[in-house]
């Protein structure tokens, strides 16, 4: 639910085939600026950026965290909570590691410019429609996060772009739109980055 902001290697490296998951896959950098813009780079130039997504070469070492040394920890912790989340709300925990990436870094203390909270990004609304009283509580954000993720996904009858365009832009957007992802730019990269670490995720998980 951030603005966004893509350098034009990493645009270029979704493009191209296989996106992110393309062979010999660069690192992807994670800052957010002074107006709450979220930068993505695979060139960073600012000592704000972190590393969100370490890159596999062609002969990949051992196994490399998908988020920043930091926040290993927070990811560990929360490997229980977002694995019962996803569960109880019959999504794959492959998709909301991709959502929890791409909105916080797993970061439980992002904010961004519009207002939205926590791991997963809650804006005041979303957080009220399901009745969580903390947005930066881990667990009350996930779940909440979840719970909204699988409403969208049958909202729009399981096609998923729609529902993360959904996630991303709000439900009224796409449905203005025809039920189409809008042409956003924040949203026409948001997808597709989700998407492809939902791939990402999947794979490594069999």
């Amino acid at each position: 639910m951030d603005r966004f902001s893509f350098t034009v290697l990493v645009g270029a490296a979704l493009v191209a085939g296989g996106g992110l998951a393309a062979r010999a896959q660069a690192d992807v950098y994670r800052a957010v600026d002074d107006q709450g813009v979220v930068h993505l780079t695979n060139v960073p130039t600012d000592p704000r950026y972190a590393i969100l997504i370490q890159g596999r070469p062609e002969r990949p070492p051992a196994a490399k965290p998908a988020v920043p040394v930091k926040r290993r920890a927070h990811a560990a912790r929360l490997r229980s909570v977002v694995a019962r989340a996803a569960r109880e709300q019959d999504i794959d925990q492959a998709l909301l590691k991709a959502v929890i990436t791409v909105e916080s870094g797993y970061d439980p203390k992002a904010v961004s410019s519009a207002g939205a909270v926590g791991l997963m990004q809650l804006m005041p609304r979303t957080a009220q429609r399901y009745g969580v009283t903390d947005r930066y509580d881990p667990v009350e954000n996930v779940h909440a996060g979840a719970h909204y993720l699988h409403d969208l996904i049958r909202r729009f009858d399981d096609n998923l772009p729609l529902a993360l365009a959904a996630y991303n832009a709000g439900e009224e957007a796409v449905v203005h739109y025809g039920n189409r992802i809008p042409p956003f730019r924040e949203t026409r990269r948001y997808v597709p980055l989700v998407m492809d670490l939902y791939r990402r995720f999947r794979a490594e998980a069999h």
